[in-house]
């Protein structure tokens, strides 16, 4: 009835064919698989990362969580409602647009109570900057301050190269003197290369749409917020003999965190690297 059908013979080259066929097919969806479930727990991740970040600043105290805008005189007194991240902040544009040019007016780098700010990047209130760099990458390091006081980690544990990192999560993690510190990511986006102190860098990130950078303080709030760090950590270290110790003439000394009485390290620490 249907001729041909049935003569049909099974040969080397159609069983390599298909061989060939179904391995590539087995191979496309394994591969699908495996990016839909790196998906599926990246999401969760970075939804973990959110809301843990959100009550860790809820547990800071209230000294600890003042707005970017009282630092440049801008208000008297403002408490940060959003987690010091100005991209949902409703008042922040309103500040912006108040502005005179002179309120902002520095664009150069500084030292500040020893501590170096540079103006080639922008700093996150977690003691990390961030510095666009070619072909759209960004570079995330430790402030001077962070650097200082982290001194040289006795552990770091960076993320894999391909993974998301998201503002306020963790960026890497480091130990010191036995003391955990989880340092936060600054920027969103996926790590395309790791460093570590000897670099003078930690992550290169590409971020996954034009960065929006507006919770990240420039150089001239970066250095007024600076001293408030200072003051907030010697008051956090004030006992007989210990004020001196975090500076040297004038510098501060290369191991803040040696300078901590052992049994605060890790609550000081902590507190500094807003990991409540």
């Amino acid at each position: 009835m249907f001729p041909g059908i049935y003569d049909f013979h099974w040969d080397a080259g159609h069983i390599i064919f298909l061989g060939i066929f179904y391995t590539v097919l087995v191979i496309v969806v394994s591969t699908i698989a495996i990016a839909m479930r790196r998906a599926i727990l990246d999401f969760r991740g970075e939804r973990a990362e959110a809301l843990r970040w959100h009550a860790d600043f809820e547990d800071l105290p209230d000294r600890w969580r003042r707005c970017r805008h009282e630092l440049t005189g801008e208000v008297a007194s403002r408490v940060c409602p959003n987690a010091f991240d100005c991209r949902h902040c409703t008042e922040h544009p309103k500040f912006v647009a108040a502005r005179t040019p002179s309120t902002l007016a520095a664009t150069h780098g500084a030292v500040v109570a020893g501590f170096a700010v540079p103006a080639d990047r922008l700093y996150h209130r977690g003691h990390t900057w961030v510095r666009q760099d070619d072909y759209g990458v960004l570079t995330i390091g430790l402030d001077d301050f962070g650097a200082h006081l982290l001194g040289t980690p006795d552990e770091i544990r960076l993320p894999r190269i391909g993974s998301h990192v998201v503002t306020n999560g963790t960026g890497w993690r480091a130990k010191k003197n036995g003391v955990a510190v989880r340092i936060l990511a600054p920027i969103d986006g996926e790590v395309v290369d790791v460093g570590g102190p000897d670099k003078g860098w930690y992550l290169k990130v590409r971020p996954d749409n034009p960065p929006d950078t507006r919770h990240l303080l420039t150089v001239t709030e970066a250095k007024l917020w600076m001293l408030r760090e200072l003051e907030r950590l010697q008051t956090s270290v004030a006992t007989e003999g210990v004020g001196a110790a975090l500076a040297d003439g004038g510098l501060p000394v290369e191991n803040l965190s040696e300078a901590i009485p052992a049994d605060r390290r890790d609550a000081v620490m902590g507190m500094m690297f807003l990991n409540a």
